[in-house]
């Protein structure tokens, strides 16, 4: 019997140790325009799908008939479980991107209420303008969505002299962590609303305009989730009310002349919470072990499990 035939989207030797018993194939363009389907594609049994993959590299999973394992370098897998084959095992990248979306999260929180995209726009123009701020010392931060990125949105908020407030799916009373169904009780309180949550069926439109009439004057929105988390023509009707600091939009990519672009109190990066240097390494030691797991038939990590 041949060794199981796994797919990366990179050399194995950035593995370090490639685990044995194991062959290899590099697919970096899987799904792509240029992409030629190769003739093991009827013996590949375990997938690791480019970052940047959206559904195009999901699309040819079906046409794998012996595969069991697809491993995500993404958290979220939202664009990906609509097309993994029954029976086939989906493992997503928890703890890859906690730093860097943890990061971005704060930074797009600091940038956005100490004003820095003006202070740049300032530069620019060789313009001294001054203008006081609000700090994050002393804010509310509701982060909803506490799994592992949500934690390290935490961790990072902490030392600013926050207070956090932890928002689930279903409440953890023993962890200190509310439930969706007080988010109505705890928006009005909030200074700054963080969102980190998978998009599901659940969540799909979750900040409404229910949810942003519920936030104070002059609070801080910041997604770091998915774009669809919030109702865009909601968020734009509020005028510049409520400021929003979006790494992810809807649509995305934001079109040039989307009117997200140019609204009041708005700061937009191109969905970058995970694309830093420190993404690499801890894929790479997350793949390095899966497979060795997967070599061994032990049980996997980060296997996904109903809508989350």
């Amino acid at each position: 019997m041949s060794e199981p035939l796994v797919w990366l989207p990179f050399d194995p030797a950035d593995l370090g140790d490639v685990p044995g018993g194991l062959r290899y194939e590099v697919q970096a363009e899987l799904g792509g325009p240029d992409w030629q389907r190769p003739g093991t594609i009827d013996q590949v049994e375990l997938v690791v799908p480019p970052y940047a993959m959206g559904d195009k590299a999901a699309r040819t999973f079906p046409d794998m008939p012996r595969l069991r394992v697809v491993q995500t370098l993404s958290a979220g897998v939202d664009n990906v479980r609509p097309w993994i084959p029954e029976g086939v095992t989906l493992c997503n990248a928890r703890g890859v991107h906690d730093a860097s979306t943890a990061e971005l999260a704060v930074a797009l929180t600091l940038a956005s209420l100490r004003g820095l995209p003006q202070f740049v726009r300032n530069q620019d123009r060789g313009r001294w303008r001054r203008h006081v701020g609000p700090a994050l010392a002393d804010k509310r931060v509701l982060v909803v969505g506490y799994g592992s990125i949500g934690r390290a949105i935490e961790a990072r908020m902490l030392p600013f002299e926050t207070e956090v407030v932890r928002v689930a799916r279903t409440a953890r009373p023993d962890d200190d962590v509310h439930g969706f169904d007080e988010l109505a009780d705890l928006l009005p309180e909030a200074d700054v609303v963080v969102l980190v949550v998978p998009l599901t069926d659940q969540t799909q439109g979750l900040v409404d305009a229910g949810f942003l009439a519920a936030m104070k004057d002059g609070a801080l929105l910041v997604n770091v989730a998915r774009g669809p988390v919030v109702d865009t023509d909601a968020l734009l009707a509020e005028g510049g009310r409520v400021a929003a600091a979006l790494d992810v939009t809807d649509p995305e990519p934001l079109p040039d002349a989307h009117p997200l672009w140019s609204a009041p109190n708005v700061l937009v990066s191109p969905h970058v919470g995970g694309a830093t240097s420190a993404m690499w390494p801890r894929a790479h030691r997350l793949v390095r072990e899966q497979l060795e797991r997967f070599a061994a038939g032990e049980d996997l990590l980060n296997v996904m499990s109903g809508e989350y």
